[in-house]
């Protein structure tokens, strides 16, 4: 089974039915998604002359032009790599050189940033989603010279091919590529159609950016296996949700706390119709009291959801019959998935007792692309390791109340020290310093850095934020700066991040 098979059947099954809404006027049927994946497929062979295995990114925004994509790949046993636009050139230039992409597919208003990022071998080919400028050629332009009749049928790749890497930072800074098998998505998305109750009579309103493997695989790709349609938008905008919620009625919409909290304070947020909205998902961080509470009082039913870049990303989940609570995230692990709460030495632990979250199933990824010591670490006797600090109750339901990592999730971005702590280094009037979280109702948590200036430093507040232009995303910059005499630091010298934390929480107050 490859599962561009989803795309195929329904196209013979219903042609007519709306598989994508985008934008205000564009309306993509299964069967005209079934050509352009046929003839996405041909330009990937033919055109390009690329191989199974070869990876191709995307770097843009979200279309149905990235999800045919997708299914071209899958048809062709090629691997995609979706890129995140909110990351810097450096950081484009570390993925695309470490995937040894063979092509870039790009969107015009990304053009500039893609060109800093191109490896300098120049082996990567150049596809521009909307006219050929300079050295990028017109995606338009090629397909014309293919049909979908050029597609091969016999080369179609199976389960267990690769068809997605997603870059994930390490708690060093140093991204790592989850391989996500066909096989990975088909279950995921029979896991996600069992957590929503889904059919093919359904609508799902994606705002959430593709990039990501929840955006892309807890409604979207399922909503495609199973029939239904897909409201695409093309990125977050707390007007155009409302609206369409109010005019267009899906059933299904997945989004972080961030963005539920500023639909929340949308002034037509108590006017609008949201009577069609039968699930709003969540996930990504903890969902603010306050927030469940303004759901709540629309009459909405939250359900929340765990997951990870490396399992496709679900491993638990709420239904909408036990939903989200004011006493913190829940839920049961998804259908194909076994769960397990282990102590240090790896053993399970008796319900109630807190240990790390591990999952297997074929949902999890093969390993990381090029990195055998991270995925090493990671997948252990068929365990995938999620860093993750939970427990078990004695009704089965999980709740993740920690973290192993230290990373920060602010507005469902993992943000990771260690590659803030990096370019603090950098500075010579910076004697050492760390990234901690601070808890913010609305994004969930803040990257905060703590800094030891030397003794002769002339730099402040400003002087370090501006350390960070056009280093990393915007994203991931420090939102505040503590300066301290020392870092507290244990035996063997490592920094207590606990008492940094204490500290920062006991200045606040």
């Amino acid at each position: 089974m490859n599962i561009s098979r989803w795309i195929e059947h329904w196209a013979a099954v219903q042609p007519g039915k709306t598989a994508i809404f985008f934008g205000e006027d564009e309306v993509l049927t299964y069967g005209d998604m079934w050509t352009r994946v046929r003839r996405m497929a041909a330009l990937l062979r033919n055109r390009l002359g690329l191989d199974r295995g070869d990876r191709v990114a995307f770097l843009g925004y979200n279309s149905p032009e990235m999800l045919v994509l997708l299914f071209a790949c899958a048809r062709a046993g090629m691997i995609l790599v979706p890129l995140n636009w909110r990351l810097a050139p450096p950081e484009h230039a570390f993925v695309l050189d470490n995937c040894n992409a063979a092509a870039l597919f790009c969107e015009p208003e990304l053009l500039s940033s893609a060109d800093a990022a191109m490896p300098a071998s120049g082996a990567c080919r150049r596809i521009s989603m909307a006219g050929a400028a300079g050295d990028w050629e017109d995606v338009s332009t090629m397909l014309a010279s293919v049909s979908e009749d050029d597609d091969d049928q016999d080369q179609t790749a199976g389960p267990d091919a690769e068809i997605l890497i997603v870059y994930t930072s390490g708690t060093t800074g140093r991204p790592k590529g989850a391989v996500l098998d066909q096989r990975a998505l088909m279950f995921n998305a029979m896991n996600a159609v069992a957590m929503h109750d889904m059919t093919s009579e359904d609508m799902v309103l994606t705002n959430l950016p593709l990039f990501h493997v929840g955006g892309l695989n807890i409604q979207t790709t399922p909503a495609l296996q199973t029939g239904a349609s897909v409201i695409l938008h093309r990125r977050f905008d707390a007007d155009a949700t409302i609206r369409t919620l109010h005019d267009r009625k899906p059933g299904l919409a997945l989004m972080v706390p961030a963005m539920i909290a500023t639909l929340t304070e949308h002034p037509d947020w108590n006017e609008a119709d949201l009577s069609a909205l039968r699930i709003l998902a969540t996930g990504g961080s903890a969902l603010p009291a306050d927030v469940l509470d303004a759901c709540l009082a629309r009459g909405l039913t939250v359900v929340e959801s765990f997951g990870t870049t490396e399992t496709a990303p679900l491993i638990l989940h709420q239904r909408p019959d036990n939903g989200a609570r004011r006493n913190g995230p829940a839920g049961h692990p998804a259908l194909h998935c076994e769960v397990a709460v282990l102590d240090v030495a790896g053993q399970p632990v008796r319900s109630g007792h807190r240990g790390e979250i591990a999952v297997r199933g074929p949902n999890v990824m093969r390993r990381y692309w090029n990195d055998p010591e991270s995925t090493t670490e990671v997948l252990k006797n068929g365990w995938y390791h999620t860093g993750d600090i939970g427990y078990m109750d004695d009704e089965g339901a999980y709740s993740i109340d920690g973290r192993m990592k230290e990373v920060i999730i602010s507005g469902g971005e993992n943000i990771y020290p260690g590659e803030l702590e990096s370019i603090l280094a950098e500075c010579p009037q910076i004697a050492e310093a760390a990234v901690i979280g601070r808890d913010d109702e609305r994004w969930g948590e803040i990257p905060v850095a703590v800094v030891v200036a030397t003794p002769s430093a002339q730099i402040g507040r400003e002087e370090v934020l501006a350390l960070f232009a056009d280093r990393l995303a915007r994203y991931k910059h420090p939102k505040d700066v503590v300066f301290v005499e020392r870092l507290p630091r244990n035996d063997i010298g490592k920094v207590e991040k606990h008492q940094l934390r204490a500290m920062d929480r006991d200045d606040a107050a």
